[in-house]
């Protein structure tokens, strides 16, 4: 039998988020980053006022609004305005390199792109960027450039009427790594997401007595539906522009946060930062991590520091958080927890039957929570959903207890620093080499950063061999943050019995080197 979470008995509408903060003190603070500070009603006119701006723009209801942003208080503002006037919200990683952006603007087929400036360089290698139906509106430009975010938060729009959106509208695309190497187009509706921000509210057991640090990127979907998810409880939430201990320990002594929501890689190094104690952590009621395995190391550490232990979350682009160790509930150490409420599980083997009590399977989750699909692409959604069903790819056993504990990933998926990375991109930009005959690339634990990126390499004969380091830097060329960490040369590639380079033979030989 499926294993199921609690009822959803919370309802959100994305487009009235605001309203309990509103209702209760709308001139208490809402919003607080370390440079600015707004009240409910600060962050309501905002968000309505760039709402307008866009339709005054030409914006129409189900257009794509995609965003190159870092974590700034301004990226709350714009999903804000995108769910009050039915705008698709589209957010792209802010490590997206030119290609990358490419392929997210055409997949989507953005209307128009919000972009820190500060990114200017990358965009001008872009093929789409300045092609897109409505341009590009900047922030933080300091050459007086139009459109810009400030100028319209600086100008009064025209009063133009906000169309309540319907649930079945698009809410966002976001943009997360598949196993076939291409990005796909998460796509909610506002009634999918406003289930997620409702399971969240329940899963977390926000008060009106929280206060929430989002210590994880607005690029992905975490700091975006516990985010909401607070804003919807009437709490106060904290934008961090950066995740180090130089903005993040402050924040800590001085906003009094009571939960917080981090990656395990970057949790490490807060933890580990020389400069904080005890009394940094004191105000948490709850610290949830998840987008990876928190390690027991981890959680070791942050229990000696914090007093307290980190409560292990499971969630995806494609279901919202779907687990999590219940806050008023048994903590069960090295376990995703259990289900939330709206959320079913189901643990079958490859031929799609369920497994027996305590055996390990592919996890299936069915939620009103579940996206609608993958932007434009049919095919790849009937392969994920079946009959109400999403197919996870992730492998877990349930207990007696009904917690889940993760067993691994079906997929080839690395998780580094909570970021995906696909093997095939890596091998692709390595072989463009000219010294590079063949390239096999997996994913080695990290105790800091959940895996680290190994290339097998091997060289064409006769060639003048490049160093590991300019293998590096010619792959980093390319594609960014994802090239590989290391490269191990070999003499001959190991393949498959179909001629394809053989990962697992190479996990076999990175774990005989380790051990």
């Amino acid at each position: 039998m499926p294993l199921a979470g609690p009822p959803l008995t919370i309802e959100v509408e994305l487009a009235r988020l605001l309203e309990k903060g509103l209702a209760a003190n709308p001139d208490a603070p809402a919003l607080v980053s370390i440079d600015e500070q707004l009240t409910w009603r600060e962050l309501d006119a905002a968000s309505t006022r760039l709402a307008r701006h866009y339709l005054a723009l030409g914006l129409k209801p189900g257009d794509r609004v995609a965003t190159l942003m870092p974590n700034r208080a301004e990226l709350v503002i714009q999903n804000l305005a995108c769910m009050k006037a039915g705008f698709a919200s589209t957010p792209l990683n802010y490590r997206y390199q030119a290609p990358e952006i490419d392929h997210a603007l055409e997949v989507s087929e953005a209307s128009v792109l919000l972009h820190h400036a500060e990114r200017d360089a990358d965009l001008a290698l872009s093929k789409f960027a300045d092609k897109l139906p409505l341009g590009r509106i900047s922030f933080g430009a300091t050459d007086g450039r139009t459109p810009s975010y400030e100028q319209f938060m600086q100008t009064e729009p025209a009063a133009l009427e906000l169309t309540k959106p319907s649930p079945d509208a698009v809410a966002f695309v976001f943009f997360t790594s598949g196993s076939t190497g291409k990005p796909k187009g998460v796509t909610h509706s506002h009634r999918s997401f406003g289930s997620i921000v409702a399971s969240t509210i329940a899963g977390l057991e926000i008060s009106a007595a929280d206060v929430f640090l989002t210590a994880t990127s607005y690029s992905h979907i975490a700091a975006t539906h516990i985010s909401f998810g607070a804003l919807a409880a009437g709490v106060r939430i904290d934008v961090p522009h950066r995740l180090d201990g130089d903005e993040m320990l402050p924040l800590l002594a001085n906003t009094r946060p009571t939960f917080l929501c981090m990656l395990p890689a970057a949790l490490f190094a807060l933890v580990r930062d020389h400069n904080a104690t005890s009394e940094h952590f004191h105000s948490l009621r709850l610290c949830v991590s998840g987008g990876d395995k928190v390690s027991g190391e981890l959680e070791r550490e942050f229990t000696a520091i914090a007093g307290k232990t980190i409560d292990e979350l499971y969630g995806m682009t494609e279901t919202g958080m779907s687990t999590v160790n219940p806050p008023d509930g048994q903590n069960k150490i090295g376990s995703i927890g259990k289900l939330v409420a709206g959320y079913e599980a189901s643990i079958r083997d490859a031929n799609g039957n369920e497994v027996p009590a305590g055996a390990e399977g592919r996890l299936w989750i069915r939620s009103a929570a579940n996206m609608i699909g993958y932007w434009n692409q049919p095919d790849a959604t009937a392969e994920t959903v079946v009959d109400g069903w999403l197919d996870t790819g992730d492998v877990v056993a349930a207990d007696a207890d009904g917690y889940l504990w993760f067993r691994g990933r079906q997929k080839q998926i690395i998780v580094h620093d909570g970021s995906n990375i696909t093997p095939q991109e890596i091998e692709e930009s390595l072989l463009e080499h000219p010294a590079v005959a063949a390239v096999g690339v997996i994913g080695i634990h990290n105790l800091v950063h959940g895996e680290n990126v190994r290339a097998y390499v091997e060289l064409k004969p006769g060639v003048t061999p490049p160093t590991a380091a300019k293998l590096i830097k010619f792959s980093r060329a390319s594609v960014g943050y994802k090239a590989p960490d290391e490269i191990v040369f070999l003499d001959a590639m190991p393949l498959n019995a179909t001629g394809k380079v053989d990962r697992v033979t190479l996990k076999r030989m990175a774990e005989a080197a380790t051990a």
